[in-house]
């Protein structure tokens, strides 16, 4: 992973967004959907059992040596003894505060929305003081393991916090993008930030063959005319309109920290009724067009 926050940001926003007319039936071929109440938790150290925090895939599967998107949960007041993994990775805070650094370091909390990176090999505290604490984590190879501080090593990358607050936004379309990571040449892996405004209602396009997306904050309306289950909601849920709604226009609602993916191109139908922010890791261009 490279440690740098913008080492090719794209050239030419309209190349990669671009806002067009939004069809009205969207079948969403061969995504995975996965509410944040459905995770499977389990520990992300088991060696230290309840004492360590919680933690559920989301896509990949982070015992086994493969890229690897998870949730991780602390609870309030949790801090970890010093320690080193064997694997660089990246959080971003949806939920409480964090706090990771040097176990020197002044606490520094981040609140919802801040973005980290933690060098492997490097040695590091991880501390949580919200009342509730939910961070996605994500590596690019595993397995994910917790090592102690005597086997610290420099691998060359340098740590970032960066606070919700000194995030740069740009104008992206319909929306704005604060991009995080990476390099945003088709076929090229990187990692963005994507705000949807209150109000939205729009397509997301993706000529990706690796699209991954995460809740941050606010509540997402995906629409899919052939989903049909426990999770599908009328539009008003979403969007605040009260008018009656067909099947076609029923959607699955995703709340902060659920995740939709797939390893094709695909078509998004997305609203939502407040500010959303959404965590997007893609190899591919997107366009976000607004139906408003």
């Amino acid at each position: 992973m490279s440690a740098e926050l913008a080492h090719n940001p794209p050239e030419n926003v309209s190349e990669a967004l671009s806002v067009k007319a939004v069809s009205s039936d969207v079948q969403l071929q061969g995504v995975d959907i996965i509410q944040t109440d459905d995770v499977d938790w389990g520990y992300l150290n088991p060696l230290r059992g309840d004492k360590s925090p919680g933690a559920a895939n989301l896509w990949g599967d982070r015992t086994k040596d493969t890229a690897t998107g998870m949730l991780v949960r602390f609870k309030k007041g949790f801090s970890s003894p010093p320690h080193i993994h064997n694997i660089t990775y990246r959080g971003i805070v949806i939920n409480g505060l964090l706090h990771n650094d040097d176990p020197t370091a002044a606490r520094m909390w981040m609140p919802t929305g801040s973005y980290w990176t933690q060098p492997a090999g490097e040695n590091h505290i991880t501390a949580a003081d919200g009342e509730s604490n939910l961070i996605y984590l994500e590596i690019d190879r595993g397995p994910y393991l917790v090592k102690p501080s005597n086997q610290a090593f420099n691998n060359g990358e340098a740590p970032i916090n960066l606070h919700a607050n000194n995030l740069v936004w740009q104008p992206y379309g319909a929306g704005k993008r604060a991009f995080l990571w990476g390099n945003t040449s088709k076929g090229e892996i990187n990692g963005s930030l994507i705000k949807l405004p209150a109000g939205f209602a729009g397509q997301l396009i993706s000529s990706a063959q690796e699209f991954r997306a995460v809740v941050i904050t606010g509540q997402l309306g995906l629409v899919d005319s052939h989903l049909v289950d426990s999770h599908l909601v009328d539009s008003h849920l979403v969007d605040g309109n009260n008018a009656k709604v067909g099947h076609a226009n029923k959607m699955r609602s995703l709340a902060p920290g659920s995740y939709f993916g797939a390893d094709q191109s695909n078509n998004y139908k997305l609203r939502s009724a407040q500010e959303t922010i959404l965590y997007i890791r893609t190899d591919g261009h997107l366009m976000l067009n607004s139906s408003n």
